[in-house]
């Protein structure tokens, strides 16, 4: 196979999940404890690409990373670009012309998961001798997206970014395969849109009129774009449906310990039920509590007579005296305590959001 290279986006500032982005980028985030943008480095690397870069952006590429190191056990060598501020997609793959040289490669979105990777789309690039190759997916409402016009033979004409009157509902899932130098050369010719940044429709869009060979697959499998707080409750919830597993590592101490439930070294069961499909992090207690299904809860966490389901709390969050908690995303070093008194007090802080 081509020596295929690997670019991970890792920037943008993740507003619709505030406040968690707050304290670092949305595609660290985890489902299942894990978070979104590894399981992008671990498809990538199934795939046989060993080199990868990650475009940083300028909300705590620290973490970014302190997280991944220089890949070496992830299987891959990892290479850091800089952005800064998010001026669009096709800005950051600009900036990964020198470490791309000559070879194929595929940039991949961060925040983004796809059913069955990727492998089967790089093997059709590839195959093809295609100059660029993306992948569509079918949606109800396409206007968030860049949507793709095809013609009555089936191949792409024209592709716009979140039309209000979207040509098709075909929209454009966050992996593309480039070989250079065709898009560096239409990124060089790119002029900011109408929200200051350079993107990559308007790219791919300059090299299907320049007669370049432009293909796609449409995407067979579930595609899911982690943006706000429901994308990661489902996210969390169908790789859990498809990947828990029954692993004790942890303690049960006259407890119930129901289904595919991860528990994680460390970690202290008691005398709760824990249904699955769940995963519970490195040590983490739960004492007299109820967790059930579709739950992923991090490492170092405490709860305590409480109930919680179809939810995610990240790591050292503390849960106490709370019943009946659903579809919930608690961020890091989070307090949710019930006090002795009648009524609510809270201190929330910007953008955070509460029901009651």
């Amino acid at each position: 196979m081509d020596n295929v290279k690997g670019v991970i986006l890792h920037g943008g500032l993740g507003t619709r999940l505030r406040p968690l982005t707050f304290s670092g980028p949305k595609q660290l985030i985890p489902i299942a404890n894990k978070p979104v943008s590894q399981y992008v480095l671990e498809d990538l690397v199934s795939c046989g690409v060993r080199d990868v870069a990650i475009i940083l952006g300028d909300l705590y590429p620290e973490r970014v990373v302190e997280r991944y190191g220089d890949g070496s056990r992830f299987g891959c060598r990892i290479t850091y670009i800089n952005q800064g501020k998010p001026l669009g997609i096709a800005h950051a793959v600009g900036l990964a012309r020198e470490f791309v040289g000559e070879d194929p490669f595929v940039v991949y979105l961060g925040d983004n998961l796809l059913q069955g990777g990727i492998g089967k789309y790089l093997e059709r690039f590839l195959k093809g001798s295609y100059d660029a190759y993306v992948l569509l997916k079918e949606v109800e409402d396409p206007r968030r997206f860049g949507v793709a016009q095809l013609d009555e033979r089936g191949n792409i004409v024209r592709l716009v970014e979140k039309p209000k009157d979207p040509p098709s509902r075909y929209v454009l899932v966050g992996v593309y395969f480039f070989r250079p130098p065709a898009i560096f050369e239409a990124i060089r010719d790119l002029k900011p849109s109408w929200r200051g940044e350079l993107e990559i429709t308007d790219a791919i869009q300059m090299l299907i009129d320049r007669g370049y060979r432009v293909g796609y697959s449409i995407v067979d499998g579930w595609w899911l774009d982690i943006g706000k707080k429901d994308d990661v409750l489902t996210a969390n919830a169908i790789i859990l449906d498809e990947r828990a597993m029954r692993d004790i590592r942890g303690e049960a101490i006259d407890s119930k310990i129901e289904g595919r439930v991860f528990i994680d070294e460390g970690a202290k069961i008691v005398r709760s039920v824990v249904r699955g499909p769940a995963v519970i992090g490195r040590n983490t207690l739960i004492e007299e509590s109820f967790v059930g299904p579709y739950t992923s809860i991090g490492d170092n966490v405490v709860i305590k007579n409480s109930s919680l389901e179809y939810s995610v709390v990240l790591e050292n969050a503390v849960i106490i005296g709370i019943h009946g908690l659903e579809e919930s995303l608690v961020g890091r070093n989070a307090r949710i305590v019930r006090n002795s008194r009648r009524g609510i007090r809270l201190n929330i802080g910007d953008f955070s959001e509460v029901e009651v």
